[in-house]
């Protein structure tokens, strides 16, 4: 009788190594951490650099405020981080899966404090398979212990980009947060501890989509983790005289975070870490062999020795292409944006009426938004066919970094025009910078 198929989890116990790609793989995961983890303390122009403050919705990015209008820049940043990792991938494959990932990043976080507190790999075993002791529940009860501390740093920063941080700490330290702001900080730290601390490779093998379609994206030319079989096939150890300079060690696999064979062949498990050449680089260096056994290396056969040039490569000129456009729109999208805005909105209640005088008057909600951190004043001028007057005391004020709503009516001559709706302008000018001035239509309506 035929069993069912049984599949059984294995945790991994991946070696550190060292190595030139260890240490920029450390670099970027501690220098990640530090723009995360600093950059909400950082003021500018007396106030917080970067924060996105939903209650006035406003975003403060340095000395840029961006208001609900402007979203067409976030969204511009995000196709643009879209380009730059498909690019990035035609080049280089998944080296930003195994140097820049946030799953990456927080994984090898958690590994080096399970190694700190549980010791190497076989140690951690040994560990792991012995009986529930006293002393095994003391250990890896301090390893989630300083796994969830982090992890609840992480989600208290996270929230910092969004409430003023400065505010922030004093109300969770005094267990009174915002309920939103004590279930974001939970929700993310939950899932740092969670996929970073125990889920780890799963989700680079079974959960992000990327490594689906990455390969979607290579060329022939695209630097990938290759394995030479050439030259190191057959495998076999130092004693045998005639073989491969493989001797199947099997330490490229020991550091592998995600488990895998890199002598198989490309796979979709590799995250591109480079760990494996690392290791692979020391042992030729033991034994005498030259490097690269394992290296970087194009996809494309040994036969075309000489790699295209970028612009000569569709995949990447299509994408570099595009994203120089997009930063030009951008940068010039921000290069002649106004630091201030005008909305104009009809007065709903009152459509139109009749003045003493026989004007028509239609009645205007304005509602100035300063993005400047210092109060401004401000000039309308309203134009159109058949305007006589407005009842708008001159000059407008605006408060620093805020909005200011006034009334107004606008009279006009109803033996100039007939009835029907009729254009308006509406333009604001700053009076300290005359070349600030920005324009609104609107509509007249005369019964």
């Amino acid at each position: 009788m035929a069993t069912p198929l049984q599949f059984q989890s294995i945790k991994l116990y991946p070696r550190l190594t060292t190595g030139r790609y260890n240490r920029w793989r450390v670099g970027f995961v501690l220098s990640t951490q530090a723009v995360f983890f600093l950059l909400p303390w950082i003021d500018w122009q007396g106030r917080q650099a970067v924060r996105f403050d939903f209650s006035s919705m406003r975003g403060y990015l340095f000395g840029l405020t961006l208001l609900p209008g402007d979203l067409i820049y976030l969204a511009g940043t995000l196709i643009l981080c879209a380009l730059g990792l498909f690019l990035w991938t035609a080049l280089a494959g998944r080296l930003w899966c195994g140097f820049s990932c946030p799953q990456t990043v927080y994984s090898q976080i958690m590994l080096w404090i399970e190694r700190w507190i549980e010791g190497p790999p076989n140690a951690r075993r040994k560990l792991d398979a012995a009986p529930w002791r006293l002393s095994k529940l003391g250990r890896k009860g301090l390893t989630q212990g300083v796994m969830i501390a982090f992890s609840l740093a992480t989600g208290w920063t996270l929230v910092g980009y969004f409430t003023p941080v400065r505010e922030l700490a004093p109300r969770l330290l005094n267990g009174a947060p915002g309920q939103w702001e004590a279930m974001f900080a939970l929700g993310y730290a939950g899932f740092t501890w969670l996929l970073g601390g125990h889920l780890r490779e799963s989700v680079c093998k079974h959960m992000c989509p990327y490594a689906r379609f990455q390969s979607a994206m290579f060329d022939a030319d695209t630097l990938l983790v290759t394995y030479d079989a050439e030259r190191g096939e057959p495998r076999g150890s130092l004693r045998r005289q005639a073989g491969g300079a493989c001797i199947d060690c099997g330490i490229c696999v020991q550091v592998c975070p995600t488990g895998i064979d890199i002598r198989q062949g490309l796979q979709y498990e590799c995250i591109g870490c480079a760990a494996c050449i690392d290791a692979c680089d020391q042992v030729m260096d033991k034994i005498g062999q030259p490097r690269g056994l394992i290296r970087l290396d194009r996809l494309a056969p040994a036969a075309q020795a000489e790699a295209k040039p970028l612009w000569r490569r569709p995949r990447v000129a299509v994408y570099s292409g595009s994203m120089s456009v997009l930063v030009l729109l951008m940068v010039w999208g921000l290069a002649v944006r106004e630091p201030f805005r005008v909305d104009v909105l009809r007065d709903r209640a009152v459509m139109a009426r009749e003045t003493d005088d026989g004007l028509i008057e239609n009645l205007y909600t304005l509602r100035i938004q300063n993005t400047r951190p210092q109060a401004r004043r401000y000039a309308l001028k309203v134009q159109g066919e058949g305007v006589v007057r407005t009842d708008l005391r001159q000059p407008l004020l605006a408060p620093a970094d805020g909005t200011a709503s006034v009334q107004l009516a606008v009279a006009a001559d109803p033996s100039i025009l007939a009835r029907g709706s009729h254009r308006l302008t509406f333009e604001l000018v700053d009076l300290s910078e005359p070349q600030h001035r920005v324009s609104e239509p609107g509509r007249l309506l005369m019964p």
